[in-house]
């Protein structure tokens, strides 16, 4: 079992930045990877970023590419998300995902709201 809790979300102005943290605790050595992934109101969710923790390879959404930064502190078993230059479509919540073996796990999400 693994459980991620993330942390960091929050109401910007567009323009602004956010981090997000995600938390990972439990079976952390059957991880392979830790992603990001947002749902916005009436949208599917989408996947943002993620870090591949055996190469440390990143991969990231057209949309938020040179944007937004995602990195792992292997000592902590946390993943971070670096938002910059914010814009009113980044608006939505924003989950950590942890895929296991042949399951995957999820975080509750936060709320990250940008305003004009």
């Amino acid at each position: 079992q693994v459980q991620l809790v993330e942390s960091g979300g929050g109401s910007v102005q567009a323009g602004g930045s956010l981090r997000l943290s995600c938390a990972a605790s439990g079976d952390t050595i059957g991880i392979s990877a830790m992603a990001w992934y947002r749902q916005a109101p009436g949208k599917e969710r989408e996947l943002v970023a993620i870090f591949f923790n055996g190469s440390g390879r990143t991969n990231y959404a057209d949309s938020v590419k040179g944007r937004f930064t995602i990195s792992k502190d292997n000592a902590k078993n946390t993943l971070y998300l670096q938002m910059n230059s914010l814009k009113l479509e980044d608006t939505a919540v924003y989950y950590c995902n942890a895929p296991y073996y042949t399951r995957e796990f999820w975080g509750q999400g936060t709320q990250v709201t940008v305003s004009s």
